[in-house]
């Protein structure tokens, strides 16, 4: 089973944006030695803590810096863009880099009304994203003679598409059309075992895929004792409540007792957003990721771990991928 990274470029209270570009770019050339097998980044409008706007663009930034692991999006929110502006982007990519891009696609908007507007995309292109997706493919495919547009880098690239999702609409379509389907687990898990099981079971084989491969997010920190691990979660939690509550900004450094943190109204929520998760020691993150390989058998797991101490961070995806290793 392989496994991989999600990361936004998560930018720390006292850092800024070039520090977390910066960040990582060296997590991503350390996880290459690690093992890991793709290092993603996701598409995420006006938030001050986030510094992967420019998916695209901090793509081949972090290509350029890698060898071999594969660099993709995890994911471009379609309904922000042409889909024929998006098969040019990712077909560059994939001519500059060749075959290690891979381009996840979301249907949400990656933002509110107000971005949506400064992006000039209505929302109602929602609406349009299995046509928008089906778009894509084509521009990424063979080329095709007598067609009014074709995608210039694009055509021939066959850059791998992944559907992501959080409800058993992107399941439909990932089965409908034979692609592959990585499901936000690490923040939206309701429907996670309904979308799974109706993924595998509506799967169609297609030129795209010839059966189902499912990625399970996982929220994962290690540390060398349990109560490090879940004093180091706190940042996240804390990151998490303030989205939920209206008030997105950096990460924040983590505090002893989550209580004084966040309201009692909220940590509820909180808690089941971010269930999917393994936090503890390295035996505690074992015996967790195993029930959870065991309960969804994921073809891939996709690891997320906003850490507020890159150190920390660092160590924790370094024995994360230990701890994977030795399940091979």
């Amino acid at each position: 089973m392989q496994f991989s990274i999600l990361d936004l470029a998560v930018v720390a209270e006292g850092s800024d944006a070039r520090q977390a570009i910066a960040n990582s770019v060296t997590l991503a050339q350390a996880a290459e030695g690690w093992g890991y097998h793709r290092f993603w980044l996701a598409e995420h409008h006006n938030m001050a803590g986030i510094a992967s706007a420019a998916t695209s663009v901090l793509i081949n930034h972090i290509a350029g810096h890698t060898q071999s692991i594969r660099v993709g999006a995890g994911g471009v929110m379609l309904p922000n863009h042409a889909p024929l502006a998006i098969a040019e982007q990712f077909g560059t990519l994939a001519t500059i880099h060749g075959d290690r891009i891979d381009l996840g696609l979301g249907r949400a908007p990656g933002g509110d009304g107000a971005v949506m507007h400064a992006l000039r995309r209505g929302m109602s292109r929602n609406d349009d994203f299995p046509n928008d997706v089906v778009e894509l493919l084509r521009y990424l495919g063979p080329a095709q003679p007598g067609v009014a547009v074709a995608a210039h880098p694009g055509q021939d690239t066959n850059v791998p598409v992944w559907i992501l999702g959080s409800s058993l609409y992107g399941a439909s379509l990932a089965a409908a059309l034979g692609l592959p389907y990585a499901f936000a687990s690490h923040f939206a898990p309701g429907d996670l075992d309904e979308a799974v099981r109706l993924y595998r079971e509506r799967f169609q084989e297609t030129p795209f895929g010839e059966k189902p491969r499912f990625m399970l997010a996982v929220n994962v920190i290690v540390a060398e004792t349990d109560a490090e691990a879940q004093r180091l979660r706190t940042s996240q939690m804390i990151s998490f409540a303030r989205l939920r509550m209206g008030r997105p900004g950096l990460l924040p450094a983590p505090v002893d007792d989550i209580h004084q943190a966040v309201p009692a109204a909220v940590l509820p929520s909180v808690e089941q957003a971010l269930s999917v998760s393994a936090v503890g020691s390295a035996a505690t993150v074992e015996q967790r990721l195993g029930e959870l390989i065991s309960r969804y058998r994921p073809d891939e797991l996709i690891l997320v771990g906003n850490i507020f101490d890159q150190e920390a961070r660092r160590r924790s995806f370094a024995m994360a991928a230990e701890i994977l290793r030795g399940r091979a």
